[in-house]
């Protein structure tokens, strides 16, 4: 019997592949998602187009979701009359350039979903973290979830580090993580007579409300504001859960 734990080794016979290769032989993993008939998990349809961006992360924990592969040239070699053939191929994960310089990594909820969006792709069945993990080891900033449809959303670097980490995802403003780090921060500020954390106008925004003593000079300010900005930078764990930082002053 073969262990789950091992990749079922398919037996050196049968076809190859469209660049010659034989299948016999290629380790096939076990997915966990043989018996998927490719339809959306119910509790992630529940969450869609709501803008409950908490509770789309609770759904996508453990959720099937597909993610994109296509075929690229491994090695090519100089066929007859100098026209250039794949000799081998790989798969690659697909990327999407986002207007504003981003780079998002397209997952699917659905077989139908993914058809909307491209019928030549091939669809790799994963779990969310599994997916999360993929984009981040991609060098993507955000996973952009069945984004050929009218429910199409965003999952931001903070919703894709609490996926990897296995952690609930809380607004900025309310992540207590991040009240602590930014009273951290502001112990070494004298000048910082209070702050506030408030939502930002944008998806993950954290406004950070700066209380400052009077009579300061604008340079003053400005190196007290640049001192707070380095010390928040330097703490990794929050530069992941906050997706974007704008400092407010009162």
């Amino acid at each position: 019997m073969t262990s789950p734990e091992q990749p079922e080794q398919v037996p050196q016979t049968g076809p190859a592949d469209s660049a010659g290769v034989p299948w016999g032989g290629r380790a096939v993993p076990h997915s966990g998602f043989e018996g998927d008939d490719g339809s959306r998990d119910p509790r992630l349809g529940a969450v869609l187009g709501t803008g409950d961006d908490a509770a789309l992360v609770e759904a996508l924990r453990g959720a099937r979701l597909l993610v994109p592969v296509t075929a690229v040239a491994a090695e090519t070699t100089q066929g007859v009359g100098g026209l250039t053939a794949e000799k081998e191929t790989d798969m690659a994960v697909v990327l999407l350039d986002n207007p504003d310089g981003r780079t998002a990594l397209p997952v699917f909820s659905s077989a139908a979903d993914l058809a909307t969006f491209d019928t030549s792709l091939r669809p790799v069945p994963v779990t969310a973290e599994r997916a999360a993990e993929a984009a981040i080891s991609e060098q993507a900033q955000l996973m952009v979830l069945d984004c050929a449809s009218e429910h199409a959303v965003e999952v931001r670097s903070s919703m894709l580090w609490a996926l990897v980490q296995r952690q609930p995802w809380l607004p900025p403003h309310e992540d207590p993580f991040v009240a602590r780090s930014v009273a951290a921060a502001l112990s070494g500020a004298p000048e910082v007579l209070g702050h506030d954390l408030i939502a930002g106008a944008e998806p993950g925004e954290l406004v950070l409300s700066l209380q400052i003593v009077p009579g300061l000079a604008t340079e003053q300010l400005q190196a007290v504001v640049e001192g707070v900005g380095e010390r928040l930078a330097a703490d990794g764990e929050l530069r992941a859960r906050v997706d974007a930082l704008t400092f407010r002053v009162r």
